[in-house]
């Protein structure tokens, strides 16, 4: 698993961002596939689960994960909940200790917050369209509503698709520049013509910091390139792969 200094100085606060590895899962899922939607068998998902939760110092029933629709939702979680029940959204906020929230990920940004003096927690799913459409705003938002400072707030980004293997389209590039003629600098242009590498995590990071957090910290790992460490779902694509897994990123406050 990968840890952040950002993090690992603040007392109380726990959090990983687990790759592919340590797991019970096997063929394409192998090993640690986090995610009940993969298609993996539930029983072995939720060993997985209960093997990260432990390496957290949690009990497995009280990692919270949501079903991610790829929206700017926050829910705040005062408990935990059966994975079947799990609401629709992309981030989540608590300040009950003992919880751990999770993130499931295959090349979209997991990012997880921290106020330790508020001992107020977060963690938000962030692909292109969650961070188009505000999903980090929204998360530090919900964080503050429960005592937070976002000059406080520390924000961890993990391992996600990197600038060298993440090409678009023109479309895809124009739905950023009609948003902020700005944003063309997460953009250089790709091999083919008309098509661009887009930098996702920069782009995160630049909401981030626009929103007011000013501790920023990111991992420099390529989810679609580093394939013995990392699920993908681009790569699992270009292989032709029938299903990929899911990459866990959790925070959660210690007892």
């Amino acid at each position: 698993m990968i840890t952040l200094d950002l993090f690992n100085n603040s007392c109380g606060i726990r959090h990983a961002f687990f790759t592919r590895q340590g797991g019970l899962s096997h063929g394409v899922f192998k090993s640690l596939n986090c995610g009940f939607g993969s298609g993996d068998a539930p029983g072995t998902v939720s060993g997985n689960r209960a093997i990260a939760a432990e390496q957290l110092g949690f009990s497995p029933d009280r990692l919270v994960t949501c079903y991610q629709v790829h929206s700017n939702t926050v829910i705040t979680v005062e408990a935990p909940w059966p994975h079947q029940e799990a609401p629709r959204a992309d981030g989540l906020v608590a300040r009950t200790p003992g919880i751990a929230l999770g993130i499931l990920t295959a090349d979209c940004a997991p990012i997880l917050f921290a106020d330790a003096s508020a001992e107020v927690i977060g963690a938000a799913h962030s692909g292109w369209r969650g961070a188009l459409d505000g999903v980090l705003e929204a998360t530090v938002g919900r964080m503050e509503a429960l005592g937070a400072n976002r000059g406080r707030i520390r924000a961890g980004i993990g391992p996600c698709i990197a600038r060298a293997s993440y090409e678009v389209g023109p479309e895809f590039c124009q739905r950023f520049l009609k948003v902020n003629p700005e944003n063309a600098e997460f953009f250089s242009p790709a091999s083919r013509e008309d098509h661009f590498m887009f930098d996702l995590p920069g782009y995160v990071e630049h909401r981030l910091a626009r929103a007011g957090i000013t501790k920023i910290e990111r991992t420099t790992n390529d989810t679609v390139g580093d394939e013995a460490l990392f699920f993908s779902y681009r790569r699992a694509c270009l292989h032709g792969e029938p299903a990929y897994g899911r990459l866990l990123s959790a925070i959660g406050l210690g007892n």
